[in-house]
C-alpha cells in the first residue's frame, strides 16, 4: 500500500513541519523536549596540548581531562582531538592519532619503568632516575669493553659495534639531528629512526 499525496498536500505538510520546528527553535517546545537538553561533553574540561607519538609528522593534539588537580582528584583523559592551532597538522589526525584514546586507556600500557634482573623471571618497578642511571651505566660499561679504535688492518675506525640505537619517532628535525650527532659521536654504527613505522 502506497501513500498518495498530492502536490498541494505535500506543501501543506511541509509548511506545518516548518512552523512546528520554527516554534520549537523560538522556545515554544514541549517540556519533554526541553528536559532532554544536555550540556556539551567538553564543558569544564581541562585542556592539555600534546604531540602525537605515532610517527615523525608530530601532529598536535588536544587532550581533555576531568579533575581540578587537587590532592584528592585524579585527572582522567576522556577525549582527544586534533589541535587546530598546531602548525603541522592544523587540527587533523590520522586514524592512529584519532584512536590514541584507546592507547591511553589500554590496560597493557606501561606507565612506569620496570626491570628484570639477570636470572630472575619477575619484573619489578623502579623509578625514572634509577632507570636512566642503569641505562647510562650499562652503556658506559659496554662501550668501555667493546670500543674499537682500529680495525684488523690498522685503520682508525673509532666504532662501537656491540650496541645499537633506535630513535623516537615524534621528534622535530632539530631533535633528530642532535640525536644522530650524539649517537655517532659515541661511535655507534647501528642506528635507525622509528619514523618509518
Amino acid at each position: 500500500m502506497t501513500l498518495q499525496v498530492t502536490r498541494r498536500q505535500f506543501f501543506k505538510l511541509g509548511a506545518a513541519g516548518m512552523a512546528t520546528s520554527s516554534m520549537a527553535m523560538m522556545g515554544f517546545a514541549p517540556d519533554a523536549a526541553q528536559a532532554s537538553i544536555r550540556h556539551f561533553k567538553l564543558t569544564g574540561a581541562k585542556i592539555t596540548r600534546n604531540i602525537c607519538t605515532y610517527c615523525s609528522v608530530g601532529c598536535g593534539m588536544l587532550l581533555y581531562s576531568r579533575g581540578d588537580g587537587s590532592i584528592n582528584s585524579t585527572d582522567d583523559i576522556y577525549h582527544v582531538e586534533g589541535d587546530p592551532d598546531h602548525p603541522v597538522s592544523r587540527g587533523s589526525l590520522c586514524p592512529k592519532g584519532a584512536g590514541v584514546l584507546d592507547f591511553i586507556k589500554s590496560e597493557s600500557r606501561l606507565s612506569h619503568p620496570e626491570v628484570r634482573e639477570p636470572g630472575s623471571s619477575e619484573w619489578k618497578r623502579i623509578s625514572w632516575d634509577d632507570a636512566l642511571d642503569r641505562i647510562a651505566r650499562h652503556m658506559k660499561d659496554d662501550r668501555d669493553a667493546n670500543f674499537e679504535t682500529h680495525d684488523e688492518n690498522g685503520n682508525l675506525v673509532n666504532r662501537w659495534l656491540s650496541t645499537g640505537f633506535l630513535a623516537a619517532s615524534a621528534t622535530t628535525n632539530e631533535t633528530a639531528y642532535l640525536t644522530h650527532k650524539i649517537v655517532r659521536n659515541l661511535g655507534i654504527l647501528s642506528f635507525d629512526n622509528q619514523a618509518r613505522v
